[in-house]
């Protein structure tokens, strides 16, 4: 009784903690134009990583969409990591790529890079094509991109990612606008699954019509405008996401780049970055914005959702017992007091206590009396609380960018808030302990690879 009383209440402080973050971005959007880093030579210079793998399909379309970006100091960095199709050999036919001699500093250890490339067309000048050995993860080809980049900022993100035209403009602001040091930011993601796009960049958002998207949209909805934006308002972020994030280049080799062993490497980063900023005693800000940058497509099938988030799980459980020295210690401030404790009690414990709670039920049932009145009142405030979270964040995110075609994709997406913890909720519970048990067992996990259905609403003609 006393956790879920704690549970909530905390959930409660989350949302107000939200919706001032969300009224300070707005009132504060203004104070330095996007457009004046868009029109300025003498602006930061931004780095794209974007690591490729198999990517045969869709590397043409992927990577045209990435050199669209309105910004004038940026470069392209795309990592072929030992890919096994056509995709290196597609990208020197069409981006007439040529190898050259590059200075490479191995400043963060990776596999072997064979060789950089880089266009004779002047179109392409921004773009830089590295060709290395398959590291077995998206983090040891990251830091390959990371060892390449020029600049002092980065964006890292997946080559299947659509961003919007302004997604460097909108992350480097953060930089530039404070006076404390800023050593990443992030974003908002939406699911490409169904959208229309046309030259790379999206033409119409529409609700997922598939089973496992349409719910995903609902949780990228609450996490990224619900949940991360609090923590943002407090300093307290412990994820920028892998699909989605700038980052300051120095803090990142410093801090020893991505881990390639992590099953969560976007959080593993942010918190040794952490620990990095805490150990020099320098103030820092992670900083998150309530807009939609970038999309990208989820799983669509049973098996590739299980294993993403049996993937995410163990990242988390990993994550939070290879720092558990943390955990209270003075040394990180609220790192350790506030973020650490919040991700074990809030994050890791509740699927284990939601079985354990089933089981205790199902013994009651069997062998003990239950007060079926008590179980029904505190069942029905379960569900209504869990429900109205997501209805405030969908209702709050249509209200703001109104990213749907029509009422009627509306409407569907808030049925299906009704039906999540029914129908994917139960999901999500096994996909995490599944997560958990292959951690403690120390079974062995591969990335894999998701296939791809591509953009085939893409629109290519007007």
């Amino acid at each position: 009784m006393y956790y879920a009383i704690s549970y909530i209440a905390i959930y409660f402080l989350l949302a107000i903690l939200s919706y001032v973050a969300i009224k300070h971005y707005f009132n504060a959007k203004y104070f330095l134009l996007k457009e004046v880093l868009v029109k300025s030579n003498h602006t930061v210079g931004v780095s794209i990583i974007a690591p490729a793998f198999n990517e045969a399909a869709t590397i043409e379309y992927n990577v045209k969409s990435l050199l669209s970006q309105e910004y004038p100091k940026f470069e392209v960095i795309i990592i072929n990591d030992g890919s096994s199709d056509a995709t290196l050999e597609i990208m020197i036919q069409v981006f007439s790529l040529v190898k050259v001699d590059f200075f490479y500093q191995e400043k963060i250890p990776t596999q072997k890079v064979r060789g950089h490339y880089k266009s004779t067309n002047p179109i392409y000048s921004k773009l830089i094509i590295i060709d290395k050995i398959n590291g077995k993860s998206k983090a040891d080809a990251s830091n390959s991109g990371i060892n390449s980049a020029k600049y002092g900022l980065f964006l890292c993100t997946d080559v299947d990612c659509i961003l919007r035209r302004d997604t460097i403009s909108m992350l480097a602001k953060p930089f530039i606008e404070n006076t404390e040091k800023v050593i990443a930011t992030g974003a908002a993601i939406r699911i490409s699954n169904s959208c229309e796009f046309k030259d790379g960049m999206l033409h119409k958002s529409h609700y997922p019509d598939n089973f496992f998207a349409r719910f995903q949209e609902l949780e990228y909805i609450r996490a990224f405008l619900f949940g991360r934006m609090a923590w943002s308002q407090t300093n307290s972020l412990l994820l920028v996401s892998g699909g989605l994030g700038m980052f300051d280049k120095g803090t990142v080799i410093e801090a020893g780049g991505y881990w390639h062993k992590s099953m969560g490497e976007d959080m593993e980063l942010i918190t040794r970055m952490r620990i990095l900023m805490h150990e020099k005693k320098e103030k820092f800000l992670i900083i998150y914005i309530p807009e939609t940058l970038c999309w990208t497509e989820v799983p669509n099938t049973m098996e590739l959702f299980i294993r993403q988030r049996t993937r995410w799980a163990r990242g988390l459980v990993q994550t939070l017992w290879l720092h558990k020295k943390l955990i209270l210690n003075p040394k990180y401030g609220r790192t350790a007091f506030i973020i650490f404790p919040y991700f074990i009690i809030c994050e890791f414990v509740v699927p284990i206590l939601e079985v354990t709670g089933l089981i205790v039920l199902l013994v009651d049932y069997l062998f003990f009396a239950i007060n079926y009145d008590f179980l029904l009142i505190v069942s029905v405030f379960v569900y209504l609380f869990y429900t109205s979270i997501t209805l405030i964040s969908v209702f709050l995110d249509q209200f703001i960018y109104k990213h749907y075609a029509n009422m009627s994709q509306v409407t569907t997406l808030i049925i299906m808030i009704f039906l999540e913890p029914f129908l994917y909720h139960p999901i999500n519970v096994f996909a995490s302990l599944k997560g958990y048990y292959f951690f403690f067992r120390k079974k062995e996990q591969k990335w894999g690879t998701m296939p791809r259905s591509g953009f085939k609403y893409a629109i290519t003609k007007p």
